[in-house]
């Protein structure tokens, strides 16, 4: 008798991506299918109740808004907005120009060596979310409960095995301390929480790799250091190239739907305010292409290069109004905040007390989950929502019939081992990892999904739910619903429910 295992499993043809792989199991010991055929024939009555309750799931709609905590709009008369991918979207040539100018910065300002400019940008290497330690110059995935994903860690390029890991570290956790530092000294690692940090990821990726082949001598936290400030100093370059306005469509999407959803709120009687670190030209510029030279008639307050998120903790520090004719900012104190100015820098407080728009009354959404959302949660009582780009090609993933094939035998696995594998066979054992590593290279090979490791939520998404009441992939997919309607968080069973 010659099969092979997953086929048994799953029933299926030899066309399937996921389940023809030769190399998993063969059963060829009639002794060993004596023994486990009566088991195997148990988990595949489980496995199939489990896939026909999956394949009679309805598809997740990409476009949804997801509730974290319970939402109401009817009670919100404010509605804030980010700029860069909140109402911006960009072009993943923004994230190859980031890459060439950090390149070019680092070789043609800090003397790098000019092989540098000659690493190719990898899309896909990296995902939003990732740890950096600095110290030890590897990048990795941590789950909301510190724990490293062994199969997701890089030096460079390059892959560490679990023993590299274990060995780096002591074990697969990362201590508090180095992650959010203590009052002795500041974080040894760094997450990357935006799209921005994509490319900047990939850039200290390949230079790391870069000094380890050519064996030249470096600190890890000298090319993080000169990386992330190459990275931040090209933003003047970035943005007056991006303020042509015959260049600006090669990175910048036109976003249509904005200017309908805009225009909805607008009409309901809605107060609109956009509060961004980028400075005004480059606003002005991809909101003139997106919604037209008018953009400013929507929104009842303009504040531009507002040093986010110190602008939601700075107590004191005050407001300028911005010329945009003389291109500079004006000394005069600002007692009010007024439609159509634009205004730079400022603080919450001072908002707050001059528009009193407080609490629940008040929704503002952003991507980043620390600097746009997190302070407003904790301290301020706003209601908060996360746009998160790569939710709609994770959704699309989760809609797929292999893939709901393989999560469906992950579960049956998990919930029947104990008693039916009590010995934990090392086929059977091979078989979990196998269809546990297809399953999160369908999102990323090297990182799998932003929002989960295999089992646990990621440290990403857990801050995700956290501070955000929604999230969602665009902006414009809260024009589908109802200004009066509630956002309601699924109750999900805890594990001593049933």
């Amino acid at each position: 008798m010659k099969s092979n295992f997953l086929r048994i499993l799953f029933n299926t043809n030899n066309n399937s991506l996921l389940l023809n792989r030769k190399n998993v199991l063969s059963l060829n010991s009639r002794q060993f299918v004596r023994e486990i055929v009566q088991r195997l024939l148990t988990f595949k009555e489980i496995f199939d109740a489990s896939l026909k309750k999956n394949e009679k799931s309805v598809n997740v709609d990409p476009l949804v808004v997801f509730a974290n905590n319970e939402l109401k709009l009817a009670e919100i008369d404010v509605y804030g907005f980010d700029y860069d991918y909140t109402l911006a979207i960009y072009k993943e040539a923004l994230q190859v120009l980031i890459y060439r100018l950090g390149k070019e910065k680092l070789v043609d300002k800090l003397k790098y060596p000019r092989g540098i400019k000659d690493l190719p940008y990898k899309p896909g290497f990296a995902i939003r979310g990732l740890h950096y330690d600095m110290q030890k110059g590897i990048l990795m995935k941590l789950d909301s409960f510190h724990q490293i994903q062994l199969t997701s860690v890089y030096r460079g390029l390059t892959h560490l095995t679990e023993e590299e890991v274990i060995d780096a570290y002591k074990g697969s956790h990362i201590s508090q301390e180095l992650i959010r530092g203590s009052s002795r000294q500041g974080p040894r690692m760094r997450q990357l929480n935006d799209l921005f940090s994509v490319p900047e990821t990939c850039l200290l990726s390949s230079v790391n790799e870069y000094f380890i082949r050519n064996k030249i001598p470096h600190h890890p936290e000298i090319l993080s250091h000169d990386v992330q400030g190459a990275v931040r100093r090209i933003h003047p370059t970035m943005h007056a190239m991006l303020e042509q306005a015959n260049n600006i469509g090669e990175y910048l999407e036109k976003h249509e739907p904005l200017a309908i959803f805009l225009q909805g709120l607008q009409n309901a009687g809605k107060k609109m305010f956009l509060i961004t670190n980028s400075p005004f030209k480059f606003v002005d510029c991809g909101m003139t292409y997106m919604l037209g030279p008018c953009w400013r008639n929507y929104f009842d307050i303009v504040i531009v290069e507002a040093k986010k998120p110190l602008f939601f903790a700075n107590q004191s520090w005050p407001f300028r109004i911005y010329d945009e004719k003389a291109n500079c900012t004006l000394w005069e104190e600002v007692k009010s905040l007024e439609k159509g100015r634009v205004y730079i820098e400022g603080n919450l407080n001072d908002l707050q007390r001059m528009t009193k728009w407080y609490g629940k009354n008040v929704l503002y959404v952003g991507d980043q989950i620390y600097s746009d959302l997190a302070d407003l949660t904790l301290h301020h009582g706003w209601r908060t929502g996360a746009i998160i780009y790569e939710l709609s090609h994770e959704i699309n993933i989760l809609n797929q019939s292999d893939y709901k094939k393989a999560v469906a035998w992950l579960k049956s696995f998990q919930s029947t081992s104990q008693e039916l594998f009590s010995q934990d066979s090392e086929y059977i054992r091979k078989t979990y990892e196998d269809v546990r590593a297809w399953t999160k290279a369908q999102f990323n090979k090297q990182f799998g999904s932003i929002f989960r490791t295999h089992d646990n939520p990621t440290y990403f998404s857990r801050r995700l739910f956290r501070y955000s009441d929604i999230y969602t992939s665009e902006i414009t997919n809260l024009s589908k619903y109802q200004l009066n309607h509630t956002f309601y968080p699924k109750r999900f069973a805890l594990p001593h429910e049933k």
